[in-house]
């Protein structure tokens, strides 16, 4: 696939410079795109379209602009097996959990923003005073490539729904279902201007867009390190920004769990995606009393990941996003492994051809451990012993990250005491499932800001108060 141009203006436009960069096959190492490495050059006439296109989006009624989201949301829906079938090439997430997740995640997102429009106060009468939600202005969208359209949907659905217009800056290692995103825009007839699309450096076109003077928001998901110069940026102009950053999530796996479950249901939770997710839980808390039984469960349980093709339907591990991720991960291991960490899975032959992780538990980490500190983004799980519950909660919240995070027990009330202890901005407990309207976000260094729901619209909002 070719793609060598922008989505600037309601149109595709040749970039300033013809520059271009390939994309990868992380499972093959095989080339399968080209697309567009534009430069700053490229961000002004695209800040430009998007300020040019903002008053008379944001002076439709949001009913009208939740009906130009439902035609987005029906094209894409449309295209669902196509959207599977690229992230899955393009990330080498495993087809099946492409389909489920990268391909149908986003879409109920969608969908929730396009029902929540009816529901919405824009407005409310607080006394002599009538108090409005305005739309900020225009965004800058900047996303990650672990769950590429998701995120990219995360931020664009509730800003165009308030009645922002966007620059999206997606992720160089999967720009192809990006331009799927913009091809569903183009062909839903969204205002020209209203959706724009810059592919390129992160350290050039996010540098160019954060600082840009022209851009009221930006709405940045990815590493801390990133969010951090993104924040220095913005505050050039004061801009608003939003922040979801990285994670290193606890497990806590009480006394009296259901043992057997908690950890099969954590080690896919970890291994989710190649280990390549924000919330994954990738430090298992367990009590001494427990401690080898679940040593020998999560072991066990990481020997049903075997990594595979990922086009290949019983593939549940693909490969990791690219070469230097890969390393990346492997180093990890191996400091855990020199700092005292005992390797129950893992190791072993992998394909000669791909960027192949095995599935690797480290028992007997210590919560200082550089494995139990910093966030790995591979399939590495740290399995992690305490003594009681006041340990344990110490230990979860022993992180510079508090993005998500989940406790098991037997007695509901316990697990909500611990869960209420926890410095996260999100807790499972005994394996609640995922809530895509309720708020999601994080505590201390996983970031600022929340997304999805009416939590994701307020922050594309801004409050004016009128006395009268």
């Amino acid at each position: 696939m070719k793609r060598t141009k922008l989505y600037i203006g309601g149109e595709w436009v040749q970039p300033v410079d013809a520059g271009t960069s390939a994309v990868e096959n992380p499972a093959t190492e095989e080339i399968i795109g080209e697309v567009a490495a534009a430069t700053s050059a490229d961000v002004e006439p695209a800040v430009q379209a998007a300020r040019g296109a903002f008053p008379a989006w944001s002076g439709l009624a949001p009913a009208e602009r939740a009906s130009r989201l439902e035609r987005l949301w029906h094209i894409l829906d449309r295209r669902r097996e196509e959207i599977a079938r690229t992230v899955t090439l393009e990330l080498g997430t495993p087809l099946k959990t492409a389909t489920a997740i990268q391909a149908g995640l986003p879409l109920t997102v969608l969908r929730s923003y396009v029902d929540l429009v009816g529901a919405y106060a824009f407005s409310e009468e607080i006394g002599h005073s009538l108090v409005l939600k305005e739309p900020v202005g225009v965004v800058a969208a900047i996303t990650p490539w672990n769950y590429p359209l998701h995120q990219m949907i995360a931020k664009v659905a509730p800003a165009l729904l308030a009645g922002c217009t966007v620059v999206l800056k997606p992720a160089e290692l999967t720009p192809l279902v990006a331009y799927m995103l913009a091809d569903a825009v183009h062909e839903a007839e969204l205002p020209a201007g209203v959706f724009n699309m810059v592919c390129g450096p992160g350290a050039v076109i996010g540098t160019a867009l954060a600082g840009h003077p022209g851009v009221d928001m930006v709405s940045f998901t990815g590493s801390t390190e990133v969010g951090k110069q993104i924040s220095v940026l913005a505050a050039s102009t004061v801009k608003k920004v939003a922040l979801e950053l990285g994670g290193k999530s606890a497990n806590v796996i009480l006394d009296d769990a259901d043992l057997v479950t908690a950890v099969k249901v954590g080690v896919g939770n970890a291994f989710l995606n190649a280990g390549q997710t924000c919330t994954a839980w990738t430090r298992m808390l367990v009590p001494h009393s427990r401690y080898e039984e679940a040593v020998e469960l999560a072991a066990a349980a990481a020997g049903k990941y075997a990594v595979g093709d990922p086009m290949c339907a019983g593939t549940r591990l693909g490969p990791v996003s690219s070469a230097r991720q890969r390393a990346s991960v492997l180093a990890h291991i191996d400091t855990g492994l020199s700092q005292g960490a005992r390797l129950v899975a893992g190791g072993g032959d992998l394909p000669s051809r791909g960027h192949y992780v095995p599935a690797t538990v480290l028992a007997d980490v210590k919560p200082d451990d550089v494995v139990a500190q910093e966030e790995i983004f591979g399939p590495v799980l740290a399995v992690i012993p305490f003594s009681d519950d006041e340990e344990a909660v110490t230990i979860a919240n022993n992180s510079r990250y508090g993005l998500s995070g989940a406790v098991w027990s037997g007695d509901e009330s316990r697990a909500l005491a611990v869960a209420g202890r926890l410095q996260s901005g999100s807790v499972d407990i005994n394996g609640a499932a995922f809530n895509p309207v309720a708020p999601f976000g994080g505590y201390k260094q996983s970031g600022t800001g929340r997304e999805l729901g009416r939590y994701g619209l307020d922050e594309f909002l801004q409050t004016k108060a009128i006395q009268r």
